[in-house]
């Protein structure tokens, strides 16, 4: 008896879709995050997502396009939030203080991107394409608008933004990234190295972005 035609393979469904690509999309920010871009591998990170290889170039394409895809998620997300806060009609102090915020909303969210980030930083912004440079951007010019703001309220003195950027941005990522080195080092007789308070760590950057910002009393 001649044996039945075996079935086509059934394309994935919709929803088939959005799981295995969430599923590989987690697997490869903390695989990135613990090897970086070069030392990443598509079999482990396919393997940690319980999928098969061709699932990464079906959604991806490519290693890189989803490492691209990890950075553009987190700087398109801080980007459409830092856009809302500028655009409210809060006072240019509380517009600052809510960057700060909103910056750390979104890393934190994202335990990966610190790790991810610190490296890109080293080798350069190599990897970083067109879209997640524009969203950087973006970021960076809605920070320089709040101080303008305040510089126009005769509430900020002129400062270069970019050293603004600097100063909330390498203290939120540096808290987030130190959490098990922080640990460890209070297990070693550091006291309190590893108890820092996350609402406490914030307020105190908001606190040094606005003395670096705001006119001294006359």
């Amino acid at each position: 008896m001649p044996k039945p035609a075996a079935r086509p393979a059934r394309p994935p469904s919709a929803r088939d879709r959005g799981t295995s690509k969430e599923r590989l999309f987690t697997a490869a920010a903390r695989e990135f995050a613990q090897r970086g871009f070069a030392g990443a591998s598509v079999d482990r990170i396919a393997a940690a997502a319980r999928l098969n290889k061709a699932m990464i170039y079906y959604h991806f394409t490519s290693k890189a396009a989803l490492y691209r895809e990890i950075l553009r998620d987190l700087f398109e997300a801080v980007a459409r939030r830092v856009s809302d806060t500028a655009r409210s009609q809060a006072e240019p102090a509380d517009k600052i203080r809510a960057f700060v915020e909103a910056i750390a909303i979104e890393a934190e969210a994202r335990p990966h991107f610190p790790p991810i980030w610190f490296r890109e930083i080293a080798e350069g912004g190599a990897h970083l394409d067109a879209a997640t440079v524009t969203h950087i951007a973006t970021v960076l010019k809605t920070l320089g608008a709040i101080v303008k703001e305040g510089i126009a309220a005769d509430r900020f003195r002129p400062v270069n933004t970019l050293l603004v950027h600097a100063g909330i941005v390498g203290p939120l990522l540096l808290y987030f990234a130190s959490t098990g080195l922080r640990r460890r080092l209070e297990r070693g007789g550091v006291r309190g190295a590893g108890g820092f308070d996350r609402n406490a760590v914030v307020a105190h950057i908001q606190r040094v972005a606005l003395n670096s910002l705001e006119r001294p009393p006359s």
